[in-house]
């Protein structure tokens, strides 16, 4: 069974949770309010917070974040525009954190899902698919069993450099949902 530290309490990081935990995977969640005191135990951590707040988890836990694997799970975007990343171009939150935690094993997953298709499994008629990406094996085929497990679809997106592709499909389909044009209760679909 693997261990979980889910940093964030919000509607991504219980329906994460929920997800790991129906599949067998103990999870504890670090809120906001408990500081930089928390101790992180999990063998996986998972970085549910809006981008911003990484700098601040990656400066107080950086020491315990080495040798786990850290699942981002952000959308960079500049949230006063929503109108473009705020990362350099051609990088990604996820090479960011990376760079950040040499001594991690970094993923990108789930910035493509939103918390209810996450929590129902299902997309429109097509099972939720988490994509996964990152230059681990191990730690991917860690993630999506245990992703595969909750219920839901994974597929591996390939090396950590297509967090920078699927951050650009993040940011459409959440801008898209800001529009109106989508709902948060669909989103993009993966057939398989």
């Amino acid at each position: 069974m693997t261990a979980y530290t889910i940093f964030g309490t919000g509607n991504m990081a219980q329906a994460i949770g929920g997800v790991l935990a129906k599949g067998g995977a103990s999870v504890e969640h670090i809120s906001h309010e408990q500081g930089v005191g928390a101790t992180v135990t999990g063998d996986v951590v998972v970085l549910a917070v809006p981008y911003p707040a990484v700098a601040e988890i990656l400066g107080a836990y950086g020491d315990q974040l080495a040798g786990r694997i850290v699942v981002d799970i952000t959308n960079p975007l500049d949230f006063e525009t929503f109108d473009g990343l705020v990362v350099p171009d051609g990088s990604s939150a996820a090479a960011e954190i990376q760079r950040a935690l040499p001594d991690a094993r970094v993923l990108k997953a789930f910035n493509t899902n939103f918390a209810a298709t996450l929590a129902s499994g299902t997309v429109g008629d097509s099972a939720t698919t988490v994509l996964v990406a990152g230059d681990a094996a191990e730690a991917k085929s860690t993630l999506m069993a245990d992703v595969v497990s909750g219920g839901l679809r994974a597929i591996d997106a390939g090396s950590l450099a297509r967090a920078h592709e699927l951050e650009a499909i993040g940011f459409l389909q959440l801008t898209l949902a800001v529009g109106e044009t989508i709902s948060w209760t669909g989103g993009f679909a993966v057939e398989a």
